[in-house]
């Protein structure tokens, strides 16, 4: 029997609201997301499983056929096809693979290194530290959540919230620190050696603030910022 809002807890009952608006906005997608978020619902965030959970179109994992609830970790990559979508949860980090997309994993029994090779990629992260690379860029991480689109001259980067340092391959010498509360500097971060920065400022793009609470979700977490300042 589902428990009245008054007996509730007020974490709780913040994420049931927030997953039913999720649930009801469309924003997620596909009845297999949609089956995710009434799990999330029902479920303590402690024992929320590990791995791919439902997900939409082709994706393989090491180039075999995935299927839901296959544990993802170090030495594995992740590709979606046109068209597909995967969510899936590495111990206290989750992750929205956009289509068309390739992510590798590596770095010990909890992945420390994760590799955007190509595509499109939604993260929230747990506390500790760790290293993305991506085509133009090694980008240092401590407890954030991040949007990537991974192109062979340049990457999209949003530091949607938390710590993070970005090391640009074409010029190292720009590394930059950076901390930010809610999608505060989004970069683009270039590959071409003879631009005079390699960074530049971007917007907002192609990321929501909903998916982020949907990923935090899963993990027993809620983004940073107030549910009332959300906008995007």
């Amino acid at each position: 029997m589902t428990p009245s809002p008054e007996k509730m807890s007020p974490r709780r009952f913040r994420r049931r609201a927030l997953l039913r608006h999720l649930a009801a906005s469309g924003l997620l997608g596909s009845a297999g997301v949609l089956g995710l978020i009434r799990q999330a619902l029902a479920a303590n965030p402690a024992s929320m499983a590990q791995g791919l959970h439902p997900f939409r179109g082709q994706v393989t994992v090491n180039g075999v056929p995935a299927r839901q609830g296959r544990r993802i970790g170090s030495g594995d990559t992740v590709a979606t096809a046109a068209g597909a979508e995967a969510i899936y949860v590495i111990g206290q980090d989750a992750f929205l693979q956009r289509a068309d997309s390739r992510v590798s994993f590596a770095g010990g029994a909890v992945p420390k290194l994760l590799r955007v090779v190509t595509g499109r990629l939604l993260s929230v992260f747990g506390a500790g530290e760790k290293t993305i690379r991506v085509p133009t860029a090694a980008i240092g991480i401590r407890g954030t959540a991040c949007y990537i689109e991974a192109e062979p001259s340049r990457t999209y980067f949003c530091l949607c919230y938390g710590e993070a340092e970005i090391v640009p391959t074409a010029k190292p010498e720009q590394r930059e620190a950076i901390i930010t509360r809610h999608h505060d500097h989004p970069l683009y971060i270039h590959a071409d050696p003879a631009m005079p920065t390699a960074m530049v400022p971007a917007e907002v793009i192609n990321h929501t603030d909903a998916e982020l609470t949907m990923l935090e979700s899963l993990v027993g977490r809620r983004p940073p910022f107030d549910p009332a300042d959300v906008r995007y």
